[in-house]
């Protein structure tokens, strides 16, 4: 078993990771009122203490905690590792992303350091510090408090002395209704709504005041420590310390092991050596990868394996990093980057180069220039954030992947026009398994936990970016990922009596599917050319097959065809999609990619 303490945003997406593996675990909070529904999960309320939270763990078989509690709840904190180290329990602290500290805001350490230079106070650090603020009422300063609008928190802020007039209530972050020449924030991260605060707050030109996040040294204790703060890397230490509680396994994309290789080879330069470096993910998320080895200059990954049947699984990825000699007077700017061909910033410039293994790109369209190494731009962006996070100077970087031309051979790459090797790919940095039966299973139980919390719609998208576009749209939707597998997932809503189904697909499946293919997995089903050029010469589209003949990805049908085209993709999706959910209300979203 699995004991969580929650009762934060990040408590919630614990949650969303666990259930997906269809086992039982507990959450805890200490009051209860978090307004979460679980199917899986097993709900604890009231707090526990040293003794309590032990004998809860023996009596219960827990293998392993989940520290996702607030980062102020420091004496939960101590008493999680207090308990782990005494049990020998791993523990994993899920803690929050957090924006660097601005030298424009006022820090403080403790609630007694808030300066009394100040007339009116907006304390927003909740209903548990009023009692630490009393004593500025006591110097004459006027100050209002922000707190949830229950009347637990009510009750609980009028006990500590604070009056009606005093109190004001939580409607949104990024509103502020009192007028007050200070506020008082903790730092709570972005998912505490610190930067909405701070920018409401200086947009009605108050001071803004923020009291430091506690720190634990976990070190103190001998115990299985591991620090994450986003749901995959949650994942990912899950499956490293219970391998059996998740069906499958996941993995890192190749552009997450190349800017891990590009962050060791970097950092080499600066004299130091690392087993495992940090990769920020395109969602802020930040993972721990391991390196294989380093040398002067270059380190090489290991592309871990997970339960995606990928061709780059257990192969060697390298980076070499060097400062290259300075550009020659006639390619100095404005044609620096187009003779360099690099990401030029302040003067500086990135550029890529082709290793062995790595394929080149020869047609357009796939958002690299002609001639460059096949390294697709999230990755590039990866890379470039890693190297500007530790140098300004000019860098080139050069990526190889052991055994990547025969590996290519294995896949569609020469057919989208990258030859020589395979590409450097990942728009989320991380490889979900997407391709057998025990994924299309975990569909299913994501699906029935949604029905089990009265869902009568559902969404459904291939990945992260989909599931933001359908979100944009109707936010009460409950979104899942289907990956490839669209068939298997309507099925299953068929089957579980959903009266609703909203399809987000981008382009690239949608054109699969119009053809009649629902499983879109790239390993199986290409853009049929011929198929699309029917279908844009049925709604009146003049040479479309001298059109289609100069493009090399779906997504640049956006540029070439009218919206009548891509009206008749999303009936022909509609028609196929009938087949695996016969009744019930059934939308098709064509989304840009």
């Amino acid at each position: 078993m699995i004991l969580v303490f929650g009762g934060t945003t990040e408590g919630r997406k614990a949650v969303a990771v666990l259930e997906v593996a269809g086992k039982p675990f507990f959450y805890s909070t200490k009051t209860g009122e978090q307004e979460l529904a679980l199917h899986n999960g097993i709900s604890l309320e009231g707090a526990m203490d040293g003794e309590a939270m032990q004998q809860f763990c023996i009596s219960h078989d827990i293998r392993l905690i989940v520290d996702a509690a607030h980062p102020f709840a420091t004496r939960l904190h101590k008493t999680v590792a207090a308990v782990t180290a005494q049990l020998l329990l791993p523990l994993i602290r899920y803690d929050r992303v957090y924006p660097s500290r601005d030298p424009s805001i006022t820090w403080i350490d403790d609630y007694s350091q808030v300066p009394t230079d100040v007339h009116t106070l907006l304390a927003t650090t909740g209903v548990q510090s009023i009692s630490k603020l009393k004593y500025l009422e006591a110097k004459g300063i006027k100050v209002f408090y922000r707190i949830l609008k229950r009347e637990s928190s009510i009750t609980l802020a009028k006990a500590q002395g604070a009056d009606e007039n005093q109190l004001c209530y939580y409607e949104d972050g990024s509103t502020i209704d009192v007028d007050a020449d200070a506020i008082l924030l903790k730092e709570s991260g972005e998912s505490g709504g610190f930067s909405e605060k701070v920018n409401a707050a200086r947009a009605k030109g108050m001071r803004v005041i923020a009291l430091k996040c506690p720190t634990i040294n976990y070190t103190l204790y001998p115990i299985n420590y591991t620090f994450i703060n986003g749901p995959h890397g949650l994942r990912r230490a899950i499956e490293r310390l219970l391998p059996d509680f998740f069906p499958l396994k996941s993995g890192l994309t190749t552009g997450t092991c190349a800017t891990a290789a590009v962050t060791a080879a970097m950092l080499t330069l600066q004299g130091e050596e690392e087993e495992a470096v940090w990769v920020q993910l395109p969602d802020g998320e930040s993972v721990l990868v391991d390196i294989e080895s380093v040398g002067e200059g270059e380190a090489t990954v290991i592309k871990d394996f997970s339960d995606d049947p990928d061709v780059t699984r257990g192969c060697r990825i390298s980076a070499k990093v060097k400062t290259p000699p300075p550009l020659i007077p006639e390619q100095s700017s404005p044609t620096r980057s187009l003779s360099r061909q690099g990401e030029v910033r302040d003067g500086s410039f990135i550029r890529f180069l082709q290793g062995e293994g790595v394929g080149r790109v020869t047609l357009p369209g796939l958002g690299i220039p002609v001639g460059e190494p096949a390294i697709n731009p999230v990755p590039r962006q990866m890379m470039t954030a890693a190297v500007r996070a530790l140098t300004d100077e000019d860098v080139d970087i050069t990526i190889s992947v052991e055994n990547g031309r025969e590996l290519a051979q294995r896949t569609f790459n020469e057919r989208v026009g990258v030859v020589d090797g395979i590409s450097i790919i990942g728009t989320s940095g991380i490889v979900m398994p997407l391709s057998n039966d025990a994924f299309i299973e975990s569909i299913g139980r994501e699906m029935e936990v949604a029905r089990a919390l009265g869902c009568e719609a559902i969404g459904l998208a291939s990945g992260k970016r989909g599931e933001e576009a359908l979100l944009s749209q109707e936010p009460s939707l409950r979104v899942i990922h289907y990956g490839n597998f669209i068939g298997a997932s309507l099925e299953k809503a068929s089957t579980l009596g959903f009266k609703r189904v909203v399809l987000g697909i981008m382009i690239g499946k949608a054109v699969k599917l119009a053809e009649g293919h629902l499983d879109t997995h790239s390993h199986k089903v290409l853009m049929n050319k011929s198929f699309l050029a029917t279908v844009a010469t049925e709604v009146g589209v003049s040479n479309a097959a001298h059109i289609l003949n100069d493009i090399t990805m779906a997504r640049e049908l956006w540029d070439v065809m009218p919206p009548v085209f891509f009206e008749r993709i999303r009936e022909l999706c509609l028609q196929h999609c009938r087949r695996a959910f016969p009744k019930g209300e059934m939308a098709i979203e064509l989304l840009k990619q």
